[in-house]
């Protein structure tokens, strides 16, 4: 034992030994590694002291004596040298033999605001989002985040695949053009101005600037009054545009593409956190797709359920998305033809009824996770469709102006990535899906 004490500081003197993490460690049954992370559990028994190390990828037991852990606490930061052995009673079936456990990161609380090793998360989700960064050392919420990262990965990804760029466009902007009373005004150097609910219209030109397909992962904002399991005031939105499409079809089978992409990228990558939560994602969807009127009324004649002109309410999310489950054993529907009313002024009107428009939203599993559809590229034709909106197109030059210079056809769509989250893990709170979330009452941490 002592010999592998002074083998193991050598090796650290030396700087061979390289920080590992847990779930490296299946490959290196009897070396002798370099671990760090969190102590996540210490169970102390009569002939040795049982202490779980977590890290970002996982957690592992170590087996210690009692003068090494003397001075330790929960949620101390150590770096520990051991050597990994087998052990099939161990949690992993691996366990470290601990060498050397040095504190490198004190802890100065006389009592955690709630059980981070506990086997069932008891605090209540205003206690966890008060104490954020410490709910977040649970591995079943940290898994939370993991999934949200490779939906981000795999969004990226599948877009790149099909030759699109990614952009950054501002989020500070000069006019309220997207919709006035719910959006946060900023004092921009004494001058009004206003947080983007949406990157719509720059989206639209830098595919007129040459680019032709876009995408962009970026915060929205959304001056709501909503205090709801499915509202954000602050959120990520995951941004699609597309140059010379030839009708809103062609985006949807984008996005259904994108869909099952993301169902088989999710599989391959995060098995361990998708069964944390119980989840059995489906490898492949056949996305249904259904005009607003035959929902209004699907939902009328077997439900009984009357749907706001125009459009469906929360209640007729759930109940439509029960009816396609049933119907076509599918978690997503795509709802067309939204009236020109109930959309914003660049929407293209549908060919046979120029009272619809080319227009979708994605429900899963009884929530709409994204709108898009066709805009409008003609520039006379987006003029007069401003004026017919009661706007002045003047407010609108900036955005005009590429429309003046061969503006093909073209539209998109938006998926709300903690939305997206949520419905994947089926969380009961978009605000569980959110990192740092930003709501009507919460400013904090």
């Amino acid at each position: 034992m002592a010999h592998l004490e002074r083998v193991s500081k050598n090796k650290v003197e030396d700087k061979e030994l390289e920080r590992m993490f847990i779930n490296e460690l299946n490959d290196c049954i009897n070396q002798i590694v370099l671990l760090r992370g969190w102590v996540y559990k210490i169970t102390d028994l009569s002939h040795v002291v049982f202490v779980k190390l977590r890290d970002k990828s996982g957690v592992i037991q170590l087996v210690c004596k009692k003068e090494q852990v003397k001075n330790l606490r929960l949620e101390n930061a150590v770096e520990v040298i051991g050597t990994v052995c087998s052990n099939e009673k161990a949690p992993g079936k691996i366990e470290i033999i601990a060498e050397e456990i040095k504190v490198i990161g004190n802890t100065y609380y006389d009592k955690l605001p709630f059980e981070i090793n506990s086997l069932k998360n008891k605090a209540a989700l205003e206690t966890q989002l008060d104490h954020r960064t410490i709910s977040l050392r649970r591995p079943e919420i940290r898994a939370i985040f993991k999934v949200q990262s490779e939906i981000e990965a795999a969004f990226r990804n599948y877009l790149k695949e099909r030759n699109f760029e990614q952009i950054h466009t501002a989020k500070i902007i000069d006019s309220s053009t997207e919709g006035g009373s719910e959006m946060f005004t900023v004092n921009y150097f004494d001058k009004r101005s206003f947080l983007a609910q949406s990157p719509q219209f720059y989206k639209q030109m830098m595919v007129g600037a040459g680019f032709e397909r876009v995408f962009e992962i970026g915060h929205a904002y959304r001056a709501e009054l909503h205090n709801t399991w499915r509202h954000l005031n602050e959120y990520v939105s995951l941004d699609v545009e597309m140059g010379f499409i030839k009708d809103e079809y062609e985006l949807m089978d984008l996005e259904e593409g994108f869909i099952n992409y993301l169902l088989n990228h999710l599989n391959k990558v995060c098995k361990k956190e998708l069964d944390m939560y119980k989840i059995d994602l489906p490898s492949e969807v056949d996305i249904p797709r259904i005009t607003l009127q035959e929902a209004h009324e699907i939902l009328l004649n077997k439900y009984n359920k009357k749907s706001p002109i125009g459009n469906i309410d929360a209640h007729g999310e759930v109940l439509i998305s029960k009816y396609v489950k049933e119907k076509y054993n599918c978690d997503f529907v795509f709802l067309t033809k939204y009236p020109v009313s109930k959309r914003p002024m660049y929407t293209m009107p549908d060919d046979e009824n120029k009272e619809l428009t080319k227009s979708f939203d994605l429900i899963y599993d009884g929530l709409e996770i994204t709108t898009g559809g066709q805009r409008i590229n003609d520039y006379e034709m987006l003029k007069e469709n401003i004026i017919k909106f009661g706007l002045n197109p003047e407010d609108f030059a900036f955005y005009l102006e590429t429309f003046k210079y061969g503006m093909p056809t073209h539209g998109g769509f938006a998926i709300g990535l903690e939305r997206l989250t949520m419905k994947i893990l089926k969380l009961t709170n978009i605000r569980e899906a959110t990192l740092i979330p930003r709501d009507m009452k919460r400013l904090t941490p």
